[in-house]
C-alpha cells in the first residue's frame, strides 16, 4: 500500500500533477471521479479532464461511498482519486439545509472516510488522491463554507497522516511536504 495526497488551491494544478505521478508509475491507471456533474459548466470541465488522460486508463465514477471502486481496482497498479473535496462538498449538500452541520451526517462522511483509509491501507494499489487545501482560504465563510472547511480539513489531516507522501502545489508547482 502506498498512499499519496497531492492537495493544493483552487486551480493550483494539483489535478495535473497527480495525473502525472499516476502516469510516471508506469502501471495500468484507474481515474476515479467522486462527484457528477451538477451544471453544463461542470459536465465540460469533467470532459476536459478526460481529453487530457491518456486513453489506456480505466474510469469510474462513485456517488455517495467512496470506496465504491474497490470491485474494480483489481485490475489497475494505481487508483488516482480525483477529488476528496468535491466528494466532501457532494455529501454535505446531500441533505437539506436544516441538517447542515448535524453532527449525525458529519459523522457518517467521517466514518467513509474511515472505511476508505481501511481500504487504501489494505490495498495493493498505489493510491493518490487530490484535496483542495482549505487553509488556502478560498472557501466562503458563511454557515455552509465554514461546515465544508471543518470537514474537509478533517478528512485532508487524516489523509495526510496516513499517507506515505504528501504534495503541495501552487501555480503549478510541487513541493513535497511528506515522504
Amino acid at each position: 500500500m502506498s498512499l499519496v495526497l497531492v492537495t493544493g488551491g483552487v486551480r493550483s494544478g494539483k489535478s495535473r500533477f497527480a495525473e502525472e505521478l499516476a502516469e510516471q508509475a508506469g502501471k495500468r491507471v484507474l481515474y476515479v471521479a467522486t462527484g457528477q456533474a451538477w451544471d453544463e459548466e461542470m459536465k465540460q470541465r469533467i470532459e476536459r479532464h478526460k481529453e487530457r488522460r491518456p486513453c489506456q486508463w480505466g474510469s469510474v465514477e462513485v456517488g455517495a461511498r467512496l470506496c465504491d471502486y474497490e470491485s474494480v481496482a483489481s485490475d489497475y497498479g494505481v487508483v488516482l482519486i480525483d477529488c476528496l473535496s468535491t466528494w466532501v462538498s457532494n455529501r454535505l449538500m446531500s441533505v437539506e439545509e436544516a441538517q447542515w452541520r448535524s453532527q449525525e451526517h458529519t459523522e457518517a462522511l467521517l466514518q467513509e472516510l474511515k472505511a476508505w483509509l481501511a481500504l487504501v491501507s489494505r490495498s495493493p494499489q498505489k493510491v493518490i488522491a487530490v484535496t483542495s487545501e482549505v487553509g488556502l482560504g478560498g472557501v466562503a465563510m458563511n454557515r455552509l463554507g465554514r461546515w465544508f472547511a471543518d470537514v474537509l480539513g478533517d478528512v485532508n489531516q487524516q489523509s495526510a497522516r496516513q499517507a506515505d507522501a504528501v504534495y503541495a502545489v501552487m501555480a503549478g508547482i510541487p513541493w513535497r511536504i511528506k515522504g
